[in-house]
């Protein structure tokens, strides 16, 4: 039996975004019954911010475990069918990768010093996104490159 699709969200920090988008990733892979491996990582390590533990908890999600990471920190860190960079500034840093990784880009506003209610749009819009992501991956097509038609995702 093949390996379930390893899937990495790459950010900055991998304080916010990344770590909300791999909550929430993780979460519709099991709701839709998709198996994916998802890890978040980013360019830079520094901690999960307070703010993202907050609204992920209000919808049930646990971030108390989460840390931050650098890419390198993650397990077989060359071997993803998908990286996912959901800030500008890791997009154009993301690593090159092998021939088989698939890289897309989702930039999303960064919440950071914003109200919990810019938290919250962002988690909702991530959401609404990466639940996409794993439907299309469950269904077999292919997943779009980009969404950059939301309002609440900019490319900074």
């Amino acid at each position: 039996m093949p390996s379930p699709p390893r899937v990495l969200i790459l950010c900055t920090h991998n304080s916010a975004r990344s770590q909300m988008a791999e909550a929430l990733t993780r979460q519709a892979a099991q709701r839709l019954g998709v198996a994916l491996e998802v890890h978040s990582a980013g360019t830079e390590a520094t901690r999960v911010k307070d703010e993202a533990k907050t609204v992920m908890a209000e919808i049930g999600l646990d971030l108390d475990g989460h840390t931050s990471k650098t890419l390198w920190d993650v397990p077989d860190a060359q071997n993803f069918d998908y990286v996912v960079t959901v800030c500008d500034s890791a997009a154009e840093a993301c690593p090159v990768y092998p021939g088989k990784t698939e890289r897309r880009h989702y930039p999303f506003v960064d919440p950071s010093g914003g109200s919990l209610d810019r938290w919250r749009e962002v988690r909702d819009q991530l959401k609404i996104r990466f639940d996409a992501f794993v439907q299309a991956l469950g269904d077999g097509r292919d997943v779009p490159p980009t969404y950059i038609d939301s309002p609440a995702v900019s490319a900074q």
